[in-house]
This record gives C-alpha cells, sequence and structure tokens, in this order.
C-alpha cells in the first residue's frame, strides 16, 4: 500500500517512535531473501542450537523476511537502550553474591517491547492505514538481521547487534506493514580487528567469529538447557546464574552507549546483587513472588536453584555448604543432583564422606552425582 501526506511518513513513525520511548526507529523493505537464512541452516545441521528444537522447527519461517507474512512489505526496526549503570562484570569478583544478566535484573522486555509496539502500531494504521503485525523475538523472525538490513548496527563477532550509539546494549523490536516505505541504508561492519568479545567467553562458545554454539553459551546452558549443566562447564559459571554479559561488556562501541533513563528499564534493587544464601532458600512461592513479571520466572524454580547451587560450589565459601546440605532433601532431582556437586565442592573430606554414607537416594540422575563427585582435595 502506497501512502501520500505532505509530510514525510518515515519522519512522523519516527517521531512518534521516539515519543514512545524507542531509541532507534529505521526502515527496510523484505521483498528479497537475505544471506541470514543460509547462516541459520548451518547453525541448525551443525546441531548448534542444542535442545531449543523450536529454531530447527520454524526455520523454513525464518528462510526469509516476509516468510511469515506473504502481505508485508516493509519492516519498521526499533531499538531500546537498556545500558546498565556501571560496569556488570565487577559483581563476577563477588562470589557469594548472584551475577543475573543486565536485560533480566527488571520487568520482563518482551512485555515492555510489545506495549509501545502495539501503541505505534495502532497510531500508523490511524495515521496511514494498511495492515500490521508487531514482533518481539519470540517470533519466527530473524530480528537482528532486519535490524542490520535496516541500518541500526551490525551484527558483531559475538553475533549480537552493535550500535554505533548504544553499543551492545540494545532490545529490539519490529513491524511488518503493507505500507510502502522509504528505505534506510544498511550499516557497515565495523568491528575491525576487534576481538575482545571472543576471548572473554569464559566456555568458549563462539568456533569463529559470527559465530555461536549455543551449547557452550552460559546464557543457553543457565536459560534454555533443562537438566543438569555438564560438568566440563560448571566451574566455568562462576556466580552467573541466569544469562552472561561477559561479551557484550566488553564491546569498545559501549563507551558511546548512554545508560538507560527511567523511561526505560530499570533494574530491580533485588536483583542487582542477590545473595545466593537467600536465592538458595526460595520455595516456589517465594520464587515466583520475587520474579513476578521478570524473564528469570519463566526457567522455574527448579533450573533456578540448579543455577544457584552452581554457583555456591564456585563460591570457596565453606559458610555456604549448609544451603547446599539442606537442599539433598529437595523435591526436585536436579536441585539435588546440583546439591550433591556443590557439597563435594565446599565440604571437608571427611564431612563429605559422611554424607555420601548417609544418602538415601534413589533417582538414577542424583544417583549419577554422587558417583561422579568427589571431596575437595
Amino acid at each position: 500500500m502506497t501512502i501520500s501526506t505532505s509530510e514525510r511518513p518515515e519522519d512522523l513513525i519516527r517521531a512518534e517512535a521516539k515519543a514512545l520511548g524507542f531509541d532507534l526507529c529505521r526502515f527496510t523493505p523484505i521483498a528479497d531473501a537475505w544471506p541470514a537464512s543460509a547462516h541459520l541452516e548451518a547453525f541448525v545441521a551443525e546441531g548448534r542450537h542444542g535442545e531449543m528444537g523450536w529454531i530447527a522447527e520454524t526455520a523454513e519461517r525464518r528462510a526469509h523476511p516476509r516468510a511469515m507474512w506473504e502481505g508485508a512489505r516493509s519492516a519498521v526496526v526499533l531499538g531500546v537502550n537498556y545500558g546498565p549503570l556501571g560496569d556488570p562484570l565487577i559483581i563476577l569478583g563477588e562470589s557469594t553474591k548472584a551475577a543475573i544478566s543486565v536485560y533480566a535484573q527488571g520487568d520482563d522486555y518482551h512485555e515492555l517491547i510489545k506495549a509501545r509496539l502495539k501503541a505505534l502500531g495502532r497510531w500508523m494504521q490511524g495515521r496511514f492505514g494498511g495492515e500490521l503485525k508487531v514482533f518481539v523475538d519470540t517470533a519466527p523472525l530473524l530480528e537482528k538481521p532486519l535490524a542490520e538490513q535496516a541500518g541500526l548496527g551490525w551484527q558483531g563477532k559475538h553475533t549480537n547487534l552493535v550500535s554505533k550509539d548504544f553499543g551492545s546494549w540494545l532490545f529490539l523490536g519490529s513491524i511488518l506493514t503493507t505500507l510502502e516505505l522509504a528505505a534506510d541504508e544498511a550499516e557497515r561492519t565495523t568491528c575491525g580487528t576487534c576481538h575482545a568479545c571472543l576471548d572473554i567467553c569464559p566456555t568458549k562458545a563462539f568456533p569463529a567469529p559470527y559465530q555461536l554454539d549455543a551449547r557452550r553459551c552460559i546464557s543457553y546452558l543457565t536459560i534454555e538447557l533443562k537438566g543438569p549443566i555438564p560438568h566440563e562447564f560448571r566451574e566455568l559459571l562462576g556466580n552467573r546464574i541466569y544469562g552472561c554479559d561477559d561479551c557484550l561488556a566488553v564491546c569498545p562501541w559501549n563507551k558511546f552507549a548512554s545508560v538507560a533513563s527511567e523511561q526505560k528499564l530499570q533494574a530491580r534493587e533485588a536483583l542487582k546483587a542477590p545473595s545466593l544464601a537467600d536465592l538458595a532458600r526460595l520455595d516456589d512461592a517465594q520464587f515466583r513472588a520475587l520474579f513476578a513479571k521478570s524473564p528469570v520466572k519463566r526457567i522455574g524454580r527448579e533450573r533456578f536453584i540448579r543455577n544457584v547451587l552452581y554457583a555456591i560450589g564456585n563460591s570457596g565459601e565453606p559458610a555456604l555448604a549448609a544451603e547446599a546440605e539442606r537442599l539433598l532433601d529437595d523435591p526436585s532431582p536436579l536441585v539435588r543432583g546440583a546439591a550433591v556437586w556443590a557439597s563435594g565442592r565446599l565440604l571437608q573430606p571427611g564431612a563429605f564422606e559422611d554424607l555420601r554414607t548417609r544418602q538415601t537416594e534413589n533417582d538414577p540422575l542424583v544417583l549419577e552425582e554422587w558417583n561422579a563427585a568427589s571431596p575437595p582435595a
């Protein structure tokens, strides 16, 4: 649908987007296929998506910008800055505190962004007509390649979007529309020779620049993986209990990123540096209350406490051994297994062996943890 107005519709849409709290708003046509399709195909073929089966199941719908909606003609791609107040990696040196990824320290950005997208969509339809659909990364739409094509930034060597104005701290949202909107220029990749994001990754999750093996990524391991985290990664988690900011935080372009304003996502004080001991004591109701409206809530208490216990095991703090020992009787086998590992890391050899001889476990996965566990030297 072609629109006519005495003012450029793109300028009017951009102004309305800014009024709604978006930091970036750019436009791209979606008629042509994109290279991202081949990259996704290789990612899935090599099994790098891990347990995220929906990626393989929806690969065909991700293969073309218009695969989900043939009637779409243009995309409005929007970004919201969520730059943190300080260096999010400082907490990694506080072993008795929990490191929660910056994006998850406040309300769920999916809901925040979707509400703004719907408001902008209603305004667009009222002003210009046409049909539209809104998307915030839960749908099978490759938003990072779309954002790169629209010129919001470029996909860096860590595979995340990098912006000249906001570094690696951008939430993305998209509106597909039947309107014919003038395209903005795509952004040129400007990572240069820098590879700081690749070097800092604790688990070496980047096989090569611009490639990610999700199976090794701490964000995947702590959020998407449903079972026990493989032994080879547990110590490397440190105190990261939900996601990982390392590769984002070291990006040199972050020096241009402003701190998110009150209009945008705000971290909750209770989630900036919570005590591992306090988190380990959460029952299901307390977990749901603490993480109400938070993206953390979706992984459930069992996976969350699993992560907390790995962090406790990495803390080097003998006083936290009591928290792990208490959770050896938790109703969840996943939690009990992580408690075995943490206890083995913190208890004195004699105390751990005493626990081993007294245990009455019958779950196969937890028994595997007991068999594999060894007391500290």
